[in-house]
């Protein structure tokens, strides 16, 4: 009689135990596609890092996707759009495509321009570290906001607008032979330029500075990354939260759903200025938009404070 009871006893521990131990070893992350289309989101998992599967999958118009996320991972996760198959079964994106051929991505991450959500998951002091990224350019609008954590500022962010049809000429990606715009490069992409790469010269925080460009991106965005220094305003922590990842997330999403935090609080979530981003009406005849308008008078006025003091 007393093996029947010592096992069941063990068996309800190890139960116990595992319930317990459960929310501590994993997360959520639960992936919503609130475009009109259907999107293919890719996952890209870290170097040394529990690889996280799928690696890429079919979400259609409305639909939702949560996967279990180990509590050491971290990687990037993003959207690829008007996706096919062709005559000898290859599977290709018009954007963020991964170039694996296939849905899966299998270890292969975005080709740019693409907007990215970027985790580091149970990093320093515990902490989760998260972004959402424009550097590598921008294809769809996207939110990230963490649910559930104990500790850290735990805010939302994300790029809310939706600036292809906004994107500068040099920057816009057109679909086929449409004008249409479905995608935005980044000025690294387009022209190649260290200054505007952050290497070569401009390798640090003190010679990589915001341009005209990263800034197009910045004051539609002010929370996402523009360029590969802008860490103060765009890398956010929380502890032990579930993720909700928005594709096209309204653009006055509700504050209930934000559930925002005090931290980065006077910094917006979305410059609402810029909300509509394609051309203003009754605007210049030059079809400037006002996205442009304004990064280009930042840029003009960044000019004129550094050359001041040498008039």
């Amino acid at each position: 009689m007393a093996r029947p009871f010592i096992l069941a006893t063990a068996l309800t521990l190890l139960l116990s135990f595992s319930l317990l131990s459960g929310p501590v070893d994993s997360t959520t992350f639960k992936i919503v596609n609130n475009c009109r289309r259907t999107i293919w989101p890719g996952i890209l998992t870290g170097a040394d890092r529990p690889i996280l599967y799928p690696t890429g999958f079919t979400l259609t118009s409305g639909k939702s996707k949560t996967i279990a996320v180990p509590r050491s991972w971290s990687g990037r996760l993003w959207a690829r759009t008007l996706c096919s198959v062709d005559s000898a079964g290859k599977f290709s994106c018009a954007t963020a495509d991964c170039g694996s051929g296939k849905v899966q991505c299998a270890g292969a991450g975005a080709i740019p321009p693409a907007t990215l959500a970027e985790f580091t998951l149970n990093g320093d002091q515990g902490l989760d570290f998260y972004d959402v990224s424009l550097v590598d350019g921008y294809n769809l609008p996207m939110l990230v906001v963490p649910r559930g954590g104990t500790g850290g500022g735990c805010s939302p962010t994300g790029c809310l607008v939706d600036l292809n049809d906004a994107c500068p000429k040099a920057l816009k990606v057109a679909y086929g032979n449409s004008s249409e715009g479905v995608a935005c490069k980044s000025a690294c992409e387009a022209f190649g330029n260290p200054e505007y790469c952050c290497s070569e010269g401009f390798a640090t925080p003190d010679t990589c500075q915001p341009s005209a460009y990263s800034l197009f991106f910045k004051h539609a965005c002010p929370r996402s990354y523009s360029y590969a220094y802008d860490d103060k305003t765009s890398t956010f922590t929380c502890t032990g939260p579930d993720y909700i990842i928005i594709f096209c997330p309204a653009p006055y999403t509700s504050e209930k759903l934000l559930g925002a935090r005090r931290e980065a609080a006077e910094l917006p979530l979305v410059n609402k200025t810029t909300m509509y981003g394609g051309r203003v009406s009754g605007g210049p005849p030059s079809g400037l938009t006002l996205v442009q308008m304004i990064a280009c008078a930042v840029s003009i006025v960044a000019a004129i404070s550094q050359i001041w003091p040498l008039l």
